[in-house]
């Protein structure tokens, strides 16, 4: 799996009929969406969660995580039996 970022981004250009100041309300659409993308950012760089995509986009193991269990499958008796233990 590759991911590609942009380099540059520019903010959709305004219309010219719009009022010289944005809103309370469009200034902070505008300054939650970039904090989105720097969240954005920094996660697609940060190399655990790289590596975390890279396994769970894997099909072998995705499956194993998805359903949070190993090679060894446990029937329900002996897990309802194993709970009750640890919950005394």
């Amino acid at each position: 799996m590759q991911i590609t970022t942009i380099a540059s981004w520019t903010s959709p250009s305004r219309d010219a009929s719009a009022s010289s100041s944005p809103s309370a309300e469009s200034r902070r659409i505008s300054d939650n969406v970039a904090q989105a993308r720097h969240t954005a950012m920094s996660a697609l760089n940060n190399d655990r969660f790289r590596a975390m995509l890279e396994q769970i986009t894997d099909p072998a193991s995705s499956g194993a995580l998805m359903t949070m269990r190993g090679d060894n499958v446990v029937d329900f008796k002996s897990a309802q039996s194993s709970y009750a233990d640890n919950s005394e």
